[in-house]
């Protein structure tokens, strides 16, 4: 296993909680994100836009503390095209609202 996976395994036991509820990993690795397509890009894309652009960090803080904000930009702040340019959160949001507008019908 190389070094930039290793990070990301959680052991060989996996995670007993997803395995109680029924969750298996979609390909044959257990316990690390990897196993997710879109996890292990969403990884490549914080680890190209924040780690390696603004590295080298002094201390543990200082990455945890840059992670938060990227997190919250990435969530709250950037625009995405095929959402109307629009942030994630603000789509998400409109859709829970948007729900909840609509009338229930009886049957």
């Amino acid at each position: 296993m190389s070094a930039q996976r290793r990070g990301l395994t959680l052991g060989s036991s996996g995670c007993p909680r997803l395995a109680e509820a029924g969750i298996e990993p979609s390909v044959g690795s257990r316990g690390d994100s990897n196993d997710n397509a879109l996890a292990e890009t969403i990884i490549g894309l914080y680890k190209a836009e924040l780690i390696h652009r603004r590295g080298p960090w002094k201390t543990r803080e200082a990455v945890e503390i840059a992670t938060l904000h990227w997190v919250s930009w990435f969530n709250h702040h950037r625009l995405m095209e095929g959402l109307g340019y629009i942030p994630p959160a603000e789509a998400e949001a409109n859709y829970y609202r948007h729900l909840t507008e609509q009338p229930v019908s009886e049957s």
